[in-house]
Protein backbone atom coordinates (compact mmCIF):
# COMPACT_ATOMS: atom_id res chain seq x y z
CA UNK A 1 0.00 0.00 0.00
CA UNK A 2 0.89 3.45 -0.62
CA UNK A 3 -1.23 6.11 0.52
CA UNK A 4 -0.87 9.98 0.61
CA UNK A 5 -3.44 12.83 1.66
CA UNK A 6 -4.56 15.82 0.56
CA UNK A 7 -7.01 17.89 1.43
CA UNK A 8 -7.96 19.83 4.65
CA UNK A 9 -5.50 17.80 6.45
CA UNK A 10 -3.15 17.44 3.43
CA UNK A 11 -3.03 14.49 0.58
CA UNK A 12 -1.58 11.25 1.94
CA UNK A 13 -0.67 8.73 -0.71
CA UNK A 14 -0.46 5.24 0.67
CA UNK A 15 1.18 2.10 -1.01
CA UNK A 16 0.08 -1.50 -0.68
CA UNK A 17 -3.57 -0.24 0.37
CA UNK A 18 -6.09 -2.49 -0.87
CA UNK A 19 -5.66 -4.87 2.43
CA UNK A 20 -4.09 -5.60 6.29
CA UNK A 21 -2.58 -2.61 7.45
CA UNK A 22 -2.18 -0.32 4.29
CA UNK A 23 -6.26 -0.41 4.20
CA UNK A 24 -6.67 0.16 7.67
CA UNK A 25 -3.63 3.01 7.30
CA UNK A 26 -5.68 4.38 4.57
CA UNK A 27 -9.22 4.29 6.40
CA UNK A 28 -8.10 6.06 9.36
CA UNK A 29 -6.49 9.03 7.15
CA UNK A 30 -9.67 9.44 5.31
CA UNK A 31 -11.47 9.37 8.86
CA UNK A 32 -9.34 12.67 9.20
CA UNK A 33 -10.52 14.22 6.34
CA UNK A 34 -7.61 14.28 3.73
CA UNK A 35 -7.37 13.58 -0.05
CA UNK A 36 -6.15 9.72 -0.09
CA UNK A 37 -4.55 8.31 -2.71
CA UNK A 38 -4.10 3.92 -2.87
CA UNK A 39 -1.34 3.04 -5.20
CA UNK A 40 -1.72 -0.69 -5.67
CA UNK A 41 -1.24 -2.73 -8.52
CA UNK A 42 -3.96 -4.88 -8.59
CA UNK A 43 -6.84 -2.43 -10.45
CA UNK A 44 -9.62 -4.59 -9.50
CA UNK A 45 -8.78 -4.92 -5.52
CA UNK A 46 -7.65 -1.30 -5.11
CA UNK A 47 -11.08 0.27 -6.22
CA UNK A 48 -13.05 -1.74 -4.16
CA UNK A 49 -10.57 -1.27 -1.51
CA UNK A 50 -11.33 3.09 -2.24
CA UNK A 51 -14.70 2.16 -2.63
CA UNK A 52 -15.06 0.10 1.05
CA UNK A 53 -13.31 3.06 2.79
CA UNK A 54 -15.10 6.03 1.03
CA UNK A 55 -18.64 4.40 2.16
CA UNK A 56 -16.97 3.96 5.96
CA UNK A 57 -15.47 7.13 6.42
CA UNK A 58 -17.35 9.58 4.59
CA UNK A 59 -14.52 11.18 2.62
CA UNK A 60 -15.32 10.95 -1.14
CA UNK A 61 -11.51 12.17 -1.46
CA UNK A 62 -10.37 8.65 -1.66
CA UNK A 63 -9.15 7.24 -5.01
CA UNK A 64 -7.03 4.25 -6.35
CA UNK A 65 -4.08 4.77 -8.71
CA UNK A 66 -2.48 1.86 -10.28
CA UNK A 67 0.60 0.95 -9.83
CA UNK A 68 3.39 -1.86 -9.63
CA UNK A 69 6.50 -1.78 -7.41
CA UNK A 70 7.79 -5.02 -9.28
CA UNK A 71 8.15 -2.83 -12.40
CA UNK A 72 10.31 0.51 -12.37
CA UNK A 73 9.00 1.49 -15.42
CA UNK A 74 5.67 0.96 -13.62
CA UNK A 75 6.94 3.24 -10.83
CA UNK A 76 8.62 6.15 -12.82
CA UNK A 77 5.16 6.48 -15.07
CA UNK A 78 2.98 6.61 -11.67
CA UNK A 79 5.44 8.96 -10.33
CA UNK A 80 4.85 11.35 -13.47
CA UNK A 81 1.53 11.22 -13.91
CA UNK A 82 0.85 11.78 -10.08
CA UNK A 83 2.70 15.16 -10.38
CA UNK A 84 1.19 16.07 -13.79
CA UNK A 85 -2.22 15.46 -11.89
CA UNK A 86 -1.83 16.02 -7.95
CA UNK A 87 -1.03 19.75 -6.77
CA UNK A 88 0.11 18.64 -3.34
CA UNK A 89 1.43 15.58 -0.85
CA UNK A 90 1.93 15.52 2.62
CA UNK A 91 2.31 12.62 3.58
CA UNK A 92 3.53 9.12 1.72
CA UNK A 93 3.34 6.25 3.29
CA UNK A 94 5.29 3.08 2.10
CA UNK A 95 3.69 0.42 3.56
CA UNK A 96 3.88 -2.33 0.15
CA UNK A 97 5.54 -5.44 1.13
CA UNK A 98 6.02 -9.45 -0.51
CA UNK A 99 7.69 -12.38 0.37
CA UNK A 100 8.12 -15.28 -1.54
CA UNK A 101 10.31 -16.44 -4.56
CA UNK A 102 10.61 -14.84 -7.77
CA UNK A 103 12.25 -11.97 -9.50
CA UNK A 104 10.62 -8.50 -11.27
CA UNK A 105 10.13 -7.02 -14.19
CA UNK A 106 13.79 -5.68 -14.10
CA UNK A 107 15.41 -9.09 -12.85
CA UNK A 108 16.10 -7.95 -9.25
CA UNK A 109 15.03 -10.24 -6.26
CA UNK A 110 10.78 -9.85 -5.98
CA UNK A 111 11.25 -8.99 -2.02
CA UNK A 112 14.39 -6.73 -2.69
CA UNK A 113 12.72 -5.28 -5.94
CA UNK A 114 9.44 -4.41 -4.32
CA UNK A 115 10.26 -4.22 -0.68
CA UNK A 116 12.87 -1.34 -0.92
CA UNK A 117 13.72 -0.65 -4.26
CA UNK A 118 10.26 0.50 -5.78
CA UNK A 119 9.91 2.60 -2.50
CA UNK A 120 13.04 4.18 -2.90
CA UNK A 121 12.66 4.99 -6.52
CA UNK A 122 9.24 6.12 -6.16
CA UNK A 123 10.17 8.34 -2.79
CA UNK A 124 12.79 9.98 -4.41
CA UNK A 125 10.74 11.12 -8.20
CA UNK A 126 7.94 12.11 -5.26
CA UNK A 127 11.04 14.06 -2.83
CA UNK A 128 11.26 17.81 -4.45
CA UNK A 129 7.11 17.82 -4.23
CA UNK A 130 7.70 16.98 -0.19
CA UNK A 131 9.89 19.87 -0.25
CA UNK A 132 7.51 21.84 -1.69
CA UNK A 133 4.51 21.22 0.80
CA UNK A 134 6.46 21.00 4.54
CA UNK A 135 6.25 20.17 6.65
CA UNK A 136 5.52 16.88 5.28
CA UNK A 137 6.09 13.21 6.26
CA UNK A 138 7.86 9.93 4.77
CA UNK A 139 6.63 6.81 6.78
CA UNK A 140 8.32 3.57 5.61
CA UNK A 141 6.91 0.57 7.15
CA UNK A 142 9.61 -2.07 8.03
CA UNK A 143 9.59 -5.00 10.48
CA UNK A 144 10.80 -6.30 13.71
CA UNK A 145 12.60 -8.89 10.87
CA UNK A 146 14.81 -6.51 10.15
CA UNK A 147 16.79 -7.45 12.84
CA UNK A 148 17.92 -10.55 11.04
CA UNK A 149 18.75 -8.86 8.02
CA UNK A 150 22.48 -8.52 6.67
CA UNK A 151 23.34 -6.99 3.37
CA UNK A 152 25.67 -8.76 0.83
CA UNK A 153 26.51 -6.04 -1.83
CA UNK A 154 28.67 -8.14 -3.73
CA UNK A 155 26.31 -10.68 -3.88
CA UNK A 156 23.56 -7.89 -5.01
CA UNK A 157 26.44 -6.36 -7.61
CA UNK A 158 26.74 -10.12 -9.25
CA UNK A 159 22.65 -11.15 -8.31
CA UNK A 160 20.78 -8.66 -8.41
CA UNK A 161 19.55 -9.83 -5.17
CA UNK A 162 20.04 -9.69 -1.42
CA UNK A 163 20.02 -13.89 -1.20
CA UNK A 164 21.98 -16.00 -3.33
CA UNK A 165 18.36 -18.76 -3.79
CA UNK A 166 15.23 -19.16 -3.83
CA UNK A 167 14.60 -21.61 -0.96
CA UNK A 168 12.06 -21.56 1.53
CA UNK A 169 14.87 -20.03 4.18
CA UNK A 170 16.14 -17.91 1.52
CA UNK A 171 12.89 -16.21 1.05
CA UNK A 172 12.12 -15.40 4.58
CA UNK A 173 15.65 -14.07 4.78
CA UNK A 174 15.32 -12.17 1.50
CA UNK A 175 12.24 -10.76 3.27
CA UNK A 176 14.37 -9.79 6.43
CA UNK A 177 16.95 -8.20 4.30
CA UNK A 178 14.51 -6.24 2.24
CA UNK A 179 12.94 -4.82 6.31
CA UNK A 180 16.66 -4.34 6.85
CA UNK A 181 16.71 -2.15 3.77
CA UNK A 182 14.19 0.26 4.56
CA UNK A 183 15.67 0.86 8.38
CA UNK A 184 18.90 2.07 6.34
CA UNK A 185 17.27 3.85 3.78
CA UNK A 186 15.26 5.71 5.99
CA UNK A 187 18.05 6.64 8.33
CA UNK A 188 20.18 7.94 5.28
CA UNK A 189 17.39 9.95 4.20
CA UNK A 190 16.80 11.45 7.55
CA UNK A 191 20.00 12.70 7.46
CA UNK A 192 20.18 13.70 4.14
CA UNK A 193 16.81 15.89 4.81
CA UNK A 194 18.25 17.28 8.36
CA UNK A 195 17.51 21.31 8.41
CA UNK A 196 14.44 20.74 5.92
CA UNK A 197 10.55 20.47 6.67
CA UNK A 198 10.15 16.90 5.56
CA UNK A 199 10.64 14.01 8.11
CA UNK A 200 11.45 10.31 7.48
CA UNK A 201 9.81 7.82 9.84
CA UNK A 202 10.25 3.78 9.86
CA UNK A 203 8.03 1.69 12.19
CA UNK A 204 7.66 -1.68 13.37
CA UNK A 205 3.67 -2.23 13.00
CA UNK A 206 3.43 -4.76 16.12
CA UNK A 207 2.30 -8.53 15.91
CA UNK A 208 -0.63 -8.51 13.63
CA UNK A 209 -2.18 -11.81 11.22
CA UNK A 210 -1.30 -10.39 7.65
CA UNK A 211 -2.28 -12.42 4.29
CA UNK A 212 1.94 -12.81 3.99
CA UNK A 213 1.96 -14.68 6.79
CA UNK A 214 -0.49 -17.17 5.36
CA UNK A 215 1.05 -17.60 1.65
Amino acid sequence: LTSFIMGPCGLVYCLGSNTGIGKSTALELAKRGGRVILACRNKDKGEAAAFDIRKESGNNQVVFMQLDLANLKSVCSFAETFLNTEPRLDILVNNAGVIGPGCTEDGFGLAFGVNHLGHFLLTNLLLERLRQCGPSRVLTVSALLHCFGNIDFHLLASQKDVVPSQSTWHNFQGYCNSKLCNVLFTRELASRLEGTEVTCYTLHPGKCLHLLLLL
